[in-house]
């Protein structure tokens, strides 16, 4: 039997984990339809490889070492049962005639995160809590309201011990986010682009962990881990605009070349100060480079590396259609320095600037940075649709 190149990935290091992002109630019929999908001759490798990630009947041994959810992917699994989640919404109302929509839809959020935490905990009673957590994020229309983010965040943790709260990359959020460190509350930075967001999100951790220690808080299966949002960084903030305007053509490999090194460089920047913190890279795409060679850089650039990658079914799906044209993994990839050409014509762009350097941007800034902003706009959306599912059902 082949292996996923996910494993493959995760054999290059032994601290490298592979984690779901979705939410775990979505697996089974995805699963299904994939393997509906393969290859003559694929079904049976495909299928053990998919088991061998995440067997609902036997989570305790899941391939997956964690699980993301964000609000698109948690519209999704609600778009997976409408029925299923139109009964609870129902039920929620009645139980509580004081909620609002609002409220009726924060607590089947809350029930949302609760239920994919169940299914994976036994991971996590297996492994003594070093595996098996699910991030549950915090309202993205709030991602400057430190107040809301706070009781919002708490009210997440609550759903399971292992529920780690997912904080955007604003200046509020960084405050929030020390705050549940210093509660012994496990911590994911979502909504994060650049190296000046990376080393305060470590400074805020570290002031967690500090006063954490100092009030004697039981940190044992405490995380804290650091997500570069890939190809969002390149695609969906201002690199292209700004060529554009500067008479520069920036081609898709000199992109990626810009999201290795910022992500490399805070990588190395945690590493050579000890940080507990573990960076997480999401958003990866497979493509074609301007050799015409199937790649997806952003594993294979990083490949020997401690990192978690977390995985959406799409992106897991597009790497089984294309495991026979992707290059064997370098376990050495991690060391490699970033091509220096594209580093240097990317420096002319100031956005390119922002997310490169260490005091590219102030925490006020964070929020503003067009990579946040379109992301934290999407997100918001998301969570609009899953309200408004809400208020359907609430109000017939």
């Amino acid at each position: 039997m082949s292996k996923h190149v996910l494993e493959k990935l995760a054999e290059t290091n032994p601290e490298c984990e592979i984690w779901w992002d979705s939410s775990p109630l979505v697996f089974p019929s995805w699963k299904e339809e994939t393997l509906a999908a393969a290859p003559e001759g694929k079904r049976a490798d495909w299928e053990a490889q998919l088991t061998r990630l995440y067997d609902p009947a036997n989570p305790a041994e899941m391939g997956f070492r964690g699980v993301t959810t964000n609000p698109p992917l948690s519209l999704q699994a609600v778009q997976l049962d409408p029925q299923g989640w139109r009964q609870l919404v129902l039920d929620i109302a009645k139980a509580d005639k004081a909620l609002d929509v609002e409220g009726v839809y924060w607590q089947m959020y809350l029930q949302l995160v609760k239920k994919g935490a169940d299914a994976i905990l036994p991971a996590f009673k297996a492994s003594g809590g070093k595996y098996g957590m699910l991030s549950g994020q915090v309202d993205p229309r709030f991602v400057t309201d430190g107040e809301a983010m706070l009781a919002q965040g708490l009210s997440i943790a609550a759903m399971g011990e292992n529920v780690m709260v997912k904080l955007p990359g604003s200046k509020e959020g960084y405050e929030v986010l020390e705050e549940l460190t210093a509660r012994g509350i496990s911590t994911n930075n979502t909504t994060s682009f650049a190296v000046a967001q990376y080393s305060r999100c470590m400074a805020a951790v570290t002031a967690g962990l500090q006063r954490a220690k100092a009030a004697g808080v039981d940190l044992t299966n405490w995380r804290s881990v650091i997500t570069h949002m890939s190809s969002r960084l390149g695609e969906k903030g201002d690199w292209k605009l700004e060529a554009k305007l500067r008479g520069i053509n920036l081609s898709i490999d000199e992109i990626r070349d810009g999201e290795e090194a910022v992500l490399k460089r805070a990588y190395w920047y945690g590493k050579d100060s000890g940080h507990p913190s573990k960076m997480l890279q999401c958003s990866m795409r497979v493509e074609k480079d301007k050799d015409g060679n199937t790649v997806s850089r952003h594993i294979q650039d990083f490949a020997g590396g401690d990192f978690v990658y977390t995985c959406p079914p799409g992106y897991i799906k597009q790497l089984m259609d294309v495991e026979d044209e992707l290059a064997p993994f370098d376990p050495k990839a991690i060391e490699r320095e970033p091509n220096k050409a594209s580093i240097e014509k990317l420096l002319k762009l100031p956005s390119f600037r922002q997310a490169y350097e260490f005091e590219g941007m102030k925490p006020h800034e964070f929020a503003s940075y067009g990579s946040f902003m379109a992301t934290a706009t999407e997100f918001a959306a998301a969570t609009r649709q899953t309200v408004d599912f809400v208020r359907s059902v609430v109000e017939g």
